[in-house]
This record gives C-alpha cells, sequence and structure tokens, in this order.
C-alpha cells in the first residue's frame, strides 16, 4: 500500500505526534522524470499490516491487520490518492495519503492522515531508484524529535512491501514499526506504464 499506506504506505507517520519544525532534507534522486513511479500500484490490493504497538520504548509486540487499499491516479500520474482499510485484533485503521510529484524537485511528498485525526501528518519526501522509494521527514514522538524513514519496495510484480522506521538518534539507527504487504487483488491488471 501504502504510506501510511500505507501502503505507502502508512504512514504512517501519522502515528508520530505533532511534527518537529519542517521535513528533514531528504536525498535528492537522480535528475530523472519520476512522475510516474506510482503508475505501479494503481488498483485494487488486499493489505496486509504489521505495526510495532509501542515503537521506540524497547516494545517487540507487534499487531496484525488484514484489508485492503485502494489507489486512484491523480493528475495523469503526477498525483495519486491511497485509501487503506484494515481490521485486527487491535482495532480498525483507516489512512488516506495524498502523494504529490513536484516537477521542480523530482521528488513525491506523502501526505497522510487518519480517520481519527482531521489533518495532513508531516509529509516524507524523497523519490525512486532503481525501483526502491525512499522517502524522509523528521517528527516529534512523545515529545522528542525523531527522524522517519518510508521505503517502499518490490517483492513481485503483483507483491509490494511498504515499512516505516523510526531513529531518535539522528539516523545510525532505525527501528521498523510499520510493515504492510499489498498484493494486487487477482484479475486487477498493473497499470505501469
Amino acid at each position: 500500500m501504502a504510506s501510511i499506506l500505507v501502503a505507502g504506505t502508512l504512514p504512517l507517520q501519522g502515528f508520530a505526534s505533532q511534527p518537529a519544525a519542517a521535513p528533514a532534507t531528504s536525498r535528492s534522486p537522480a535528475n530523472r522524470d519520476g512522475q510516474h513511479d506510482f503508475d505501479f500500484e494503481i488498483g485494487n490490493w488486499k493489505t496486509h499490516v504489521s505495526r510495532l504497538q509501542h515503537p521506540l520504548t524497547g516494545s517487540t509486540v507487534w499487531l496484525e491487520y488484514d484489508g485492503t487499499s485502494v489507489i486512484r491516479k491523480i493528475w495523469n500520474g503526477r498525483a495519486n490518492l491511497v485509501e487503506l482499510e484494515v481490521d485486527g485484533r487491535a482495532g480498525h485503521i483507516e489512512l488516506l495519503s495524498l502523494r504529490l510529484y513536484d516537477p521542480a524537485s523530482r521528488q513525491w511528498s506523502l501526505n497522510v492522515a487518519s480517520s481519527r485525526g482531521g489533518g495532513l501528518g508531516v509529509p516524507t519526501v524523497g523519490g525512486f531508484k532503481n525501483g526502491r522509494g525512499e522517502f524522509y521527514d523528521k517528527e516529534t514522538l512523545d515529545g522528542r524529535d525523531i527522524l522517519v524513514r518510508f521505503v517502499i519496495s518490490k517483492v513481485t510484480a503483483d507483491v509490494y512491501r511498504f515499512e516505516q522506521a523510526f531513529s531518535a538518534d539522528g539516523g545510525k539507527t532505525w527501528e521498523v514499526n510499520w510493515i504492510a504487504t499489498d498484493t494486487r487483488i487477482k484479475g486487477e491488471a498493473s497499470h505501469a506504464g
């Protein structure tokens, strides 16, 4: 999916609290036009989410959820909208991710909202290189500044992995706290261009 997807993906950053000053400067992708980097994901997906219950506390309790992600192309692929809806023993999660491509910087911003809140979280910013997407931002979690990394990787043509990790030490170490695996719903054709 999705940042919180989220799968995109999920993200995901919507689980951290108030944003710190400004998003961290992200790595700049090669000077290529990446406006269609998310075309592979347009369509309907089965989504499995594993979420670390209490990130950056030493917790090892993971919560499991299953549901769907629906991704729609906007502006001829220069933006897309992700709707993730999953359920598990710990409850129900609904996330919306608006992904926007900036042709000047040649980067994407992943903007996530949860149905539990009333606004968008801090955008993770980045792009794709060799089929792998990496996006970063800076937020606060429980009153301390953290870095957020969101990675999108292809497993097969019909399976993608979305992983969010937090770092409380400036990026020296990362703790994964969200893993979403999206599997294309049978009969859905890939929309990659």
